[in-house]
């Protein structure tokens, strides 16, 4: 938590995949901001992405209260969404830790630990391996 002037800002980080996201919640009218642009634009009008992005918020019937500040890097729009649907949950966890519950319940304030498999020498990807000629 950490006050702007006057106001009461709450911080959350997310990660997904290589996607970083850090997020801020701020008393508004449930804007969401993506790197200085419009939430909608910058997630290019996904409704998928949307919903995952404003889903921790929906689930504490919050939708209006905050707006959603995020500085994303890393990754892609899919990883970018998932980080900041942890770094909202997260936040909301420091607005009132009573909201840990029904958000660890949802699987919210879990972060998914899949990411890419490295490339093993002598094949064309993680496991995929060439071409096999008998002869």
């Amino acid at each position: 938590m950490q006050a702007t002037e006057g106001r009461v800002v709450y911080m959350g980080t997310g990660r997904r995949k290589s996607a970083v996201a850090r997020v801020r919640l701020v008393p508004g009218n449930g804007q969401l901001t993506i790197n200085g642009k419009p939430g909608d634009l910058y997630l290019q009008f996904n409704p998928e992405y949307l919903s995952a992005t404003k889903a921790p918020l929906e689930t504490l019937g919050l939708e209006g209260e905050y707006d959603i500040l995020v500085n994303a890097h890393g990754g892609g729009l899919t990883g970018q969404a998932d980080a900041v649907r942890l770094g909202v949950a997260r936040a909301l966890c420091q607005l009132d830790p009573d909201n840990r519950k029904p958000l660890k319940t949802e699987g919210y304030l879990t972060r998914d630990p899949r990411a890419k498999e490295r490339k093993k020498y002598g094949l064309r990807k993680a496991r995929k391996a060439p071409q096999f000629s008998k002869r």
